[in-house]
């Protein structure tokens, strides 16, 4: 088996960035506008539907001690999301939810009834009212598949759109849940676009996980479902963590993580530092700016999952205020770090972490060995980092290319 004899080592020569976001104010209240976005009502209707699904269970919290101490801080523990109904990803989270809670107020709306349980959903009760139903949206991959899984799960119809660079694996991956995938010319801002023009063509309902103006609906269901991974970590973890490095794309999983833990611990909560892929940092150049702005050009990271160059709209509204700073990383360190999971230091567990998974753990490692960026973030030897790792080998060619074995390998390399 392939090893790894040294550990990770900063990409040499590349260059990061860490700015401190001037709109944070973690003494800023949860906001009734925010509360409208997120919420603890929401969070646990979101709570109880998810856990009735069938193969529902906690994602592990996986303490990293050994790598924590390579980075010169007190303790660092990673959500691992790889495992998350078999869908490799967290964005099992949001899509799926985001499809049961559309047919719910669909039902409800063409029947002039309450809304029905999910266990109604789930038993088929109102099948051939949903197997009438079409959901469609935009991908890089895995909240496509979430939204495939979802709809072959409840019996609607599906259709995914994804850009010229999504691989053939992730196409296949979602193709498996009966979803009819249409590749699009450009980037995933355009498969956005092109997926809300065949919606409103064909009559389809898009269930997005960005938001822009006039559609904010779904994509509050989308980040209420992700919310759940924060819940689940804070009740893993043995105290409150000082740090959260989360990465970005349009935003929704970091500002629903944001959200959590501002409502739970008010001005205490922990410092909240995005990741940002440095070609497409939409939320670097947005928070520089002080207000959304675009990125342009074909966003080409390996990073597929967070090539976003428009941030979502809900999510600025609470990102802008509860986000303390913003990392842009380069590729340079992805594949190194995903080899740092999979052979990791002695007294720390094999992890399978996908390309977009590694991201706030990069970050964290980049700014943890600069003295000065170091000192701008407060990390000491008593911080206590959590970061999410949000897909495993959800593109299973290109992890075994970047990492030089199969996530089977790692998986098996754990158990031993």
């Amino acid at each position: 088996m392939t090893t790894q004899t040294t550990p990770f080592q900063v990409p040499q020569g590349e260059s990061f960035e860490l700015l401190r976001n001037r709109l944070s104010d973690p003494a800023a209240p949860w906001s009734a506008e925010q509360d409208a976005v997120l919420s603890e009502a929401g969070l646990a209707q979101a709570r109880a539907a998810i856990s009735s699904w069938p193969g529902y269970a906690k994602t592990p919290l996986r303490a990293l001690p050994a790598l924590a101490n390579l980075l010169g801080i007190g303790a660092l523990y990673y959500k691992d999301e790889s495992s998350r109904f078999g869908l490799g990803s967290f964005k099992a989270l949001g899509g799926a939810y985001a499809v049961a809670r559309l047919l719910q107020r669909q039902i409800a709306s063409a029947t002039g009834a309450a809304e029905p349980d999910m266990q109604a959903i789930l038993g088929g009760e109102h099948a051939d009212f949903i197997s009438q139903v079409t959901v469609c949206c935009a991908t890089d991959g895995n909240h496509g598949r979430s939204v495939a899984w979802g709809a072959e799960r409840f019996g609607c119809g599906c259709v995914i759109f994804i850009h010229a660079t999504v691989s053939e694996g992730r196409r296949q991956a979602i193709e498996r849940f009966g979803a009819r995938v249409i590749r699009t010319q450009g980037n995933y801002d355009d498969s956005v676009r092109e997926a809300q023009q065949a919606a409103s063509d064909n009559g389809w309902f898009v269930v997005s996980d960005t938001s822009y103006p006039g559609y904010v609906d779904i994509p509050k269901d989308v980040m209420q479902g992700y919310e759940l991974m924060a819940a689940e970590a804070d009740e893993q973890l043995p105290s409150k963590p000082s740090h959260v490095f989360i990465q970005t794309g349009v935003g929704g999983v970091a500002a629903a993580i944001a959200a959590y833990f501002t409502r739970r611990y008010g001005q205490d909560r922990p410092q909240i530092i995005l990741a940002d892929p440095d070609q497409s940092a939409c939320w670097l150049e947005s928070l520089r700016a002080g207000e959304p702005t675009a990125v342009s050009g074909d966003l080409d990271t390996v990073m597929a999952g967070l090539a976003c160059g428009e941030i979502s709209l809900l999510a600025w509204s609470i990102l802008r205020e509860h986000a303390d700073a913003v990392v842009a990383i380069p590729d340079s360190g992805v594949a190194p770090m995903m080899r740092q999971m999979a052979f990791p230091l002695d007294g720390d567990p094999a992890v399978v972490a996908g390309e977009s998974a590694v991201a706030g753990v990069l970050a964290l490692a980049l700014v943890a060995h600069v003295a000065e960026t170091r000192e701008a973030l407060g990390l000491s030897n008593e911080s206590t980092v959590l970061v999410f790792g949000t897909e495993g080998d959800t593109d299973p060619e290109l992890y075994q290319e970047l990492v030089g074995i199969s996530g089977d390998a790692v998986r098996q390399q754990a158990q031993s």
